[in-house]
C-alpha cells in the first residue's frame, strides 16, 4: 500500500545523513558526539531499548558508554552518578533509561539532569523552553513524529488534528507543538474522561493515537483520507511467532488503513524515529546548539 510510511527506511535516511555529518565534524578535527545510558535493574524492555540506541550511536559513529546499575541501588548514588555525568565533558548528552524502580523518584533524577544535556528532552527546562517555542531539546517521540511531518510533506497548517493520550512524554508536547507557528494547526487532546471521542476523532485530519491499548483505534473513528500516526507498541500473545508474542499498535491497522492518506506501521512507523530523534538530539548537543 502506498500510504504506508516507512519509519524504518525513513530514519534509515537520517542516520546517513548524521554519519556525514560526524565524518565532517572528524575532518575538522572536531570531537565526535558521545552518548551514555544509564539502565537500572535487567526490564527486559528496557535491555532492548538500550542496545538498540548503542547500536545506532555505532551505527553513526557516535561513541556511546552504558552505565548499569543493580535494580536496588540507593537513589542518592543514582544521583551521584547523574552529577558525574553532568560534569563531564566528554559526554554530550546522556539518558536515564524509564521505568525506573518504584523506590527512586523518577522526577528527582529527570530533574538533576544537566538541562544541556538532556537528549531525552524530559527536564522541565526544556519542557519550559518547548512551551514558549525557544530552541532545545524536544522529547524524542514527538520529535520523531514531526520529522515523519516533515519528510512526507504532510501539511499540519490549518488542519485540525486530534491527539488521543495526554502522557508527559507524548500527547501533551505534541499538542502543544502542532499548535506553535510553523506547524499551525488546530489541536484537540481526547483522553479517558473524554465523551463522544469517536465523534472528535471522526473530524481529525490527523489522528495521533497514543495510549498502549491495542487496537483502541477503530475504522469507524477515523475519517476518509485521514493522516493516522500510531504510537502505541504493545506486546500480545501471538502462538503462530517463533517468541510467542507480537507488537502491536494502538490503531486497528488492517481495517483503519484502507481509508487513510497516510498510516504508520507498527512496528515500523514511530518506533524507529523515536530512536533517530535521540540521535538528532545529542548531535545537536555535542554542536552546542541546544540552547
Amino acid at each position: 500500500m502506498q500510504n504506508i510510511i516507512d519509519g524504518n527506511k525513513l530514519a534509515s535516511d537520517i542516520r546517513s545523513e548524521i554519519a556525514a555529518e560526524v565524518d565532517m565534524l572528524k575532518a575538522e578535527g572536531k570531537k565526535v558526539p558521545h552518548l551514555a545510558a544509564v539502565l537500572v535493574g535487567n526490564d527486559g524492555s528496557s535491555e532492548t531499548y538500550v542496545a538498540n540506541k548503542i547500536k545506532d550511536c555505532s551505527e553513526v559513529g557516535f561513541l556511546s558508554s552504558l552505565i548499569r546499575f543493580d535494580q536496588n541501588v540507593d537513589e542518592a548514588l543514582l544521583l551521584q552518578k547523574i552529577d558525574e555525568l553532568n560534569k563531564d565533558e566528554e559526554i554530550d548528552g546522556f539518558i536515564v533509561q524509564l521505568p525506573l524502580p518504584d523506590h527512586i523518584s523518577e522526577l528527582k533524577i529527570i530533574e538533576a539532569v544537566n538541562p544541556l544535556k538532556d537528549v531525552d528532552g524530559f527536564h522541565p527546562v526544556n519542557t519550559g523552553r518547548m512551551v514558549l517555542g525557544l530552541p532545545g531539546f524536544l522529547p524524542a517521540t514527538p520529535y520523531g513524529i514531526l520529522e515523519i511531518l516533515k519528510r512526507y510533506r504532510i501539511e499540519t497548517s490549518g488542519m485540525y488534528c486530534v491527539v488521543i493520550g495526554r502522557s508527559n512524554i507524548v500527547g501533551r508536547p505534541l499538542s502543544i507543538l502542532l499548535s506553535q507557528k510553523g506547524y499551525d494547526a488546530t489541536v484537540t487532546v481526547v483522553h479517558t474522561k473524554t465523551k463522544a471521542m469517536a465523534e472528535i476523532t471522526r473530524k481529525a485530519d490527523i489522528l495521533i493515537s497514543a495510549v498502549g491499548q491495542p487496537e483502541f483505534v477503530k475504522a469507524e473513528m477515523v475519517k476518509e483520507g485521514a493522516v493516522v500516526i500510531d504510537v502505541g507498541t504493545t506486546r500480545i500473545k501471538f502462538p503462530d511467532s517463533k517468541s510467542g508474542w507480537k507488537l502491536v499498535g494502538d490503531v486497528d491497522f488492517k481495517n483503519v488503513a484502507p481509508k487513510c492518506s497516510f498510516i504508520t506501521p507498527v512496528p515500523g512507523g514511530v518506533g524507529p524515529m523515536t530512536r533517530v530523534a535521540l540521535l538528532l538530539n545529542t548531535l545537536k548537543a555535542a554542536k552546542g546548539k541546544s540552547i
